[in-house]
């Protein structure tokens, strides 16, 4: 009883193949089906695991599609991912200059352009954005690039309206405090190292920064934020060495003594130091 159904089917199934073949509106419909498609399909390939994996997709489908700038702009975004940069920034250049260009595009060609180390040309590219387009990307490199050129006073800026375009403001607070460090504003770097904390309290670099920043005022202890067993050796470790240099050295050879105490493996590098000090000390 299945077969005489089955074989309806595959009729059908011809029938509306050829139907497809003959008219063009249907073709159409198709084709605009495919494009959806591959538009899933790139954002899925944008996020995968492997980022030499999303690269290579977006060769070939770049290759088979050469028109096509959402291809070409998620061929940039994956090789910039797969820090390739070099490469990126040459596919990143071919982006801006079509037609279809946005100022997303321009923002991604300059992002790309820091990772290379070509600052100006960052910089030139930014201010060909038109003013209207606030998107937190934009001002976070605006900030960097602020920095880059000391003008603390409009990197302020910049800083804090990228602080207020996103709900993750925990890089960009970090980000900031860093530049507060490097400027000798120590209280307001950590300020903002505990910002940036509150935030996403797992994020080592920050937590090493406000280290930095509390040491550089003298405050050795360590601050009261979320730290593994290993995580408080190694910032024992860093308060130790800025205590050392600042001339504070029974400080930091006691701190040094808690970094091996605590760290949970051998901590060369801590045990080292504390037999150079006393080397020294022996020397003296």
């Amino acid at each position: 009883m299945r077969h005489p159904i089955l074989a309806s089917l595959c009729l059908c199934g011809i029938a509306f193949l050829a139907a497809c073949n003959k008219n063009p509106n249907v073709k159409s419909a198709l084709k605009d089906v495919n494009v959806i498609d591959e538009s899933n399909l790139n954002d899925v390939m944008l996020s995968a695991t492997d980022p030499n994996e999303a690269v290579a997709y977006f060769q070939r489908t770049s290759a088979a599609n050469p028109d096509r700038i959402d291809v070409k702009r998620g061929l940039a975004k994956a090789l910039i991912r797969a820090k390739k940069t070099r490469e990126g920034v040459g596919v990143w250049a071919q982006v801006v200059a079509s037609p279809e260009a946005t100022s997303d595009d321009k923002v991604g060609y300059a992002d790309a352009l820091i990772r290379a180390n070509e600052w100006k040309r960052a910089q030139d590219v930014l201010n060909t954005i038109p003013p209207t387009h606030e998107s937190f990307e934009r001002y976070r490199l605006e900030a960097m690039v602020a920095d880059a050129n000391k003008n603390w006073k409009k990197a302020d800026s910049f800083y804090e309206t990228a602080v207020g375009l996103t709900t993750t403001p925990s890089g960009v607070l970090n980000n900031w405090g860093y530049s507060k460090l490097t400027r000798g504003d120590f209280a307001g770097a950590e300020k903002l190292f505990n910002e940036s904390l509150n935030y996403d309290p797992k994020v080592f670099t920050a937590k090493n920064n406000l280290v930095l920043a509390r040491a550089a005022q003298r405050k050795y202890d360590m601050p009261n934020v979320q730290m593994s067993q290993e995580e408080r050796a190694q910032l024992l470790y860093t308060a130790a060495l800025s205590a050392i240099k600042q001339g504070d050295t029974a400080t930091g050879r006691a701190l040094l003594s808690d970094a091996v105490e605590t760290s949970p493996q051998y901590f060369e590098e801590a045990d080292r130091a504390i037999k150079t000090l006393d080397s020294n000390v022996v020397k003296g």
